[in-house]
């Protein structure tokens, strides 16, 4: 057999076997997600946690509520100018809620508002069903049982035309109390989740 045939016969299994080697080793290279015509991979860094600046719904703050938590800094609340109004309805009423107070971040850099509803006195549950029923084109509608502060309260997550929202509802002596965080998009809505989340721990009756 000449040399030259007898020489890659030897060398083809040799690199066989060192790329085997350097597959089990981790060290050969990663499928190029662009060149396979892949999406590139996208990962989002948590938000940090919301540092109290002011509470809201106390004596002397912007809106008077049934409940009184912490407002993430740089967030502005102002109270809805008679939301009773049916003139008004379409805009301050859904399902059995009336909007009281709007907490604007537009000052922290994003787009969206926290807004404080109330309804009825009666199960927190029941008026939270009935307002993510009342939000036209809600779907991926999730309840859950959870706190809010020291405060038994249920939590939805529900989407609107893909854009993620979130609210949750105490019931007190003086009606049910709904918290509600939208948002310009699903990434704005995650960018303000820290205020909500800080909404959500510190709230209390009175």
């Amino acid at each position: 057999m000449p040399e030259r045939a007898r020489a890659m016969r030897t060398a083809v299994p040799a690199l066989v076997a060192a790329g085997l080697l350097l597959t089990a080793c981790g060290t050969a290279p990663e499928p190029d997600d662009r060149a396979a015509g892949a999406a590139p991979r996208k990962t989002t860094a948590p938000a940090p946690a919301a540092e109290a600046a002011a509470t809201l719904g106390g004596s002397g703050s912007a809106c008077a509520l049934p409940v009184s938590f912490a407002l993430a800094e740089g967030w502005e609340p102002k109270a809805v100018k008679d939301p009773e109004n049916p003139e008004f309805a379409a805009l301050t009423r859904q399902g059995p809620a009336v909007v009281r107070c709007e907490v604007d971040a537009k000052p922290t850099g994003n787009i969206g508002y926290l807004r404080v509803w109330t309804a009825p006195k009666g199960p927190a549950r029941a008026a939270l069903e009935g307002f993510v029923r009342a939000e036209k084109g809600s779907s991926a509608v999730a309840f859950r049982e959870t706190r809010a502060g020291a405060l038994p309260a249920t939590e939805v997550t529900y989407s609107v035309r893909d854009k993620e929202e979130r609210a949750f509802a105490v019931a007190t002596p003086g009606g049910t109390v709904i918290v509600h965080l939208g948002g310009l998009d699903t990434d704005e809505h995650r960018a303000m989740l820290p205020a909500y989340e800080l909404a959500k721990s510190t709230t209390r009756a009175g």
